[in-house]
């Protein structure tokens, strides 16, 4: 490597998931987010220790445990024991797991506390603070709810306010209760120990910190997260001294020296993140991984860069009281924090709480495949901290059109030549990057490597979708079954070009499945096993396919997203059951009523549907020639193709049906067509398909479609691979009719 890509050493971490339950999806997009992150920086040759654990204290921990009947170790250990199948499931490649209860985090939390204290930066004082009678014990903020003191929300939480962001006290709450009780709380006393943050020389630190570059000349925070913390800082330089202390009962770290008081779970859950480096070292995974140094060796190494995914809910501890702590407890403070929004649905975030969102185990249980889910995660997200909306259309027409439509087809339509006309053995690649406009050469994958490091991971895929695009242009052009047909009827040029022509796809297709590797871990790897290879790193993206190299046959990749599974997923089909059970006992009146309950039950009577039509298909009037004579059916080229805003069906298509108008120019046809859910429109650019066009205009209330473009789909056991739009064989043009 030259000195400007010199091998880093990486320690990575993702916020701990809190151990009073299963992973939602929130957590499977930050982990997919770093894993994304964490494989390409393996792939290109550097050293990344990735750690996790549960984050196990707190009074929330208690009394659940409590009411299960057990012993809060028992019952973390249970929740944590249900970690490794999303891990797996998910392919996500966490080096070790760990939890806040151990050895290491109670040794950890202890030790930057005593050095907090003799540096000065904890105090003691008396404070008012809510107490549930009924319950009698103190309460954590999180058990605590009331109005947001700045934007009057209810429902908020003791310590800060989903809606505005605001960090407060929960003695600031309007109307506050217990949520243990539904009491009106009290206000007692108590000695609390505080951290310091209002000392000015912790102040000046995180005005600086948090404004810095790291070092490699980027910003460690987001442009968004900086503005947030000049806010929270202030230009006055006041801050509030931080409560790091809880009352027994609490199951936490004690605090050394003060019986009966225990570490907030905001103090120890961060250090877990050391501790479960420690813990990664001590027991031997770390050298298994070729780190030949310690613990103490490793975090005290310069060259050491401390990285964390956190999701933008918690980026106040995380920016500004856990590089303080380190800072003034003699720690490494960390390089950057990389700050994600949540996926929502229907403008909302996803909830357990409130029965919205996707459960990720129910996903893997389906059958469905994980790297759908990495593919339309990762086509989301991008360095800012911006929220994304998860649609069950988009999600199918992403998968669908991308994976299948674009990458994986390049394979599976040149594979076959390759093997009918020359043994499954490639010819020369070296003249790809003149072999057709768009060629992948090597600019191309540093600027893809550009991106994944700045977790620009949308724009990547969009960039190496276009490259697929071009490829699959390429085959399209030099029309290889015409060269097919040339070369058995004894044409040497015509089987040289052909063979020329399979090579620079295959070469093309294995650029492609290296830079879709971090992305994509088990299709790429079945990639390069069909192409006969070893796994492919980035520095391979230079060594090209050699003439002569032997390819497998073809075998299936990857499969389509069906609809039936998103049913599933989202609880669409057992909706439309449980509503043909309605129907059967109400009365009309309240049938009609309940079809407009929302858009999950109308999506599934749409499918039923469907469904119906599919059965009922066979039993259609016989009709006459010239019948069918009546109706129209014309070659059309697309010219152009949008979404239609406002609709999750539609495509807005622009036509050419081979029509001019009085003066003798090109006339376009608008058609809209509900293809939405299997196309992205930019794929469809270009194509040739059929459509009705002598049917009636019809005014909608997106504008006029003037016709109707064909396409097959299907419901049944042997039709199950969704919606696929005709395309007539190469040669013909727009406005031949079809007979």
């Amino acid at each position: 490597m030259t000195a400007a890509t010199s091998i880093r050493n990486l320690f990575v971490t993702t916020a701990l998931p809190y151990a009073n339950g299963k992973f939602h999806i929130g957590h499977m997009m930050e982990y997919i987010q770093a894993d994304i992150w964490v494989r390409f920086q393996r792939m290109r040759g550097h050293n990344v220790h990735w750690v996790c654990a549960d984050d196990t204290h707190g009074a929330p921990i208690m009394i659940a445990a409590e009411k299960a009947g057990k012993s809060p170790q028992d019952f973390v250990a249970e929740i944590a024991a249900g970690r490794k199948r999303y891990l797996d499931g998910f392919h996500l490649s966490v080096d070790h797991w760990h939890t806040t209860d151990s050895p290491e985090n109670v040794v950890l939390a202890q030790d930057i506390y005593k050095k907090l204290k003799a540096a000065g930066f904890v105090s003691t004082k008396t404070i008012e603070q809510f107490y549930d009678p009924v319950k009698g014990m103190f309460l954590p903020d999180r058990y605590i709810k009331g109005e947001c003191p700045k934007c009057g929300t209810k429902d908020q939480y003791g310590d800060s306010c989903e809606n505005c962001g605001a960090v407060y006290a929960p003695t600031d709450l309007k109307n506050p209760y217990s949520t243990l009780s539904g009491a009106t709380p009290e206000m007692r006393s108590s000695e609390h120990f505080f951290f310091k943050l209002s000392d000015p020389k912790c102040v000046d630190f995180l005005r600086e910190w948090t404004t810095s570059k790291d070092r490699h000349g980027v910003p460690r925070l987001q442009s968004e997260i900086i503005a947030k913390s000049k806010e929270w800082l202030g230009e006055d330089g006041k801050m509030g001294d931080w409560d790091i202390s809880r009352d027994a009962p609490y199951f936490g770290i004690p605090i050394p020296d003060a019986p009966g008081k225990f570490f907030y779970v905001w103090l120890d859950a961060p250090v877990g993140y050391l501790a479960a480096l420690k813990s990664y070292f001590d027991v031997g995974k770390a050298k298994a991984n070729g780190e030949s140094r310690s613990f103490d060796e490793f975090m005290a190494a310069a060259d050491t860069e401390q990285i964390h995914f956190i999701g933008k809910d918690i980026t106040y501890f995380h920016v500004l009281f856990w590089p303080a702590m380190l800072k003034f407890a003699g720690y490494k403070t960390p390089d950057s924090v990389n700050v994600h929004g949540f996926i929502q649905m229907g403008g909302e975030k996803m909830s357990k709480s409130r029965g919205t969102g996707v459960d990720p185990l129910k996903y893997l249980e389906l059958g469905m495949n994980p790297e759908w889910m990495r593919y339309y995660i990762a086509a989301k997200l991008n360095a800012n901290v911006e929220d994304f909306d998860f649609t069950a259309e988009d999600f199918m027409a992403r998968v669908n059109s991308d994976l299948i439509g674009k990458f994986v087809n390049i394979a599976s339509r040149t594979a076959g030549f390759l093997h009918k006309h020359f043994d499954g053995k490639l010819g020369d690649t070296s003249a790809l990057a003149a072999a057709f406009p768009g060629a992948i050469a090597t600019s191309h994958t540093e600027e893809i490597a550009r991106l994944y490091e700045s977790r620009e991971f949308g724009k990547a895929l969009r960039r190496l979708m276009e490259m697929a695009d071009a490829v699959n242009g390429y085959y399209d052009t030099s029309k290889p079954w015409e060269l097919a047909k040339l070369a058995a009827a004894g044409d040497s040029a015509a089987r040289s070009t052909l063979h020329s022509v399979c090579s620079n796809v295959m070469e093309s297709f294995r650029l492609l499945s290296i830079m879709l590797a971090p992305v994509l871990p088990n299709l790429s790897t079945r990639a390069f096993e069909f192409l006969s290879l070893p796994i492919q790193r980035w520095v391979d993206v230079t060594s090209a396919l050699r003439e002569g190299h032997s390819i497998h046959a073809y075998q299936h990749l990857m499969s389509r997203v069906e609809e039936k599974q998103l049913d599933a997923l989202l609880g669409v089909v057992a909706e439309a059951a449980d509503a043909k059970k309605s129907e059967k006992s109400t009365k009309p009146e309240a049938a009609q009523n309940g079809a407009s309950k929302g858009n999950t039950s109308a999506k599934a009577a749409v499918s039923g549907a469907q469904a119906s039509a599919t059965v009922t298909a066979s039993d259609n009037a016989v009709i006459g020639i010239d019948d069918f004579a009546k109706v129209d059916l014309r070659i059309a080229k697309i010219v152009n193709a949008e979404h239609v805003e406002g609709s999750d069906k539609l495509l807005r298509l622009t036509l050419d049906v081979g029509e001019v108008d009085a003066d003798g120019n090109q006339k376009l046809r608008n058609v809209f067509s509900g293809i939405k859910s299997a196309y992205s429109p930019e794929s469809l650019i270009g194509q040739l398909t059929v459509v009705v066009a002598n049917l009636a205009p019809r005014k909608m209330k997106f504008g006029v479609s003037e016709g109707m473009v064909l396409a097959a789909s299907g419901k049944g056991e042997h039709n199950s691979d969704g919606l696929f739009l005709l395309n007539p064989h190469a040669g013909a043009q727009p406005g031949m009719k079809v007979s």
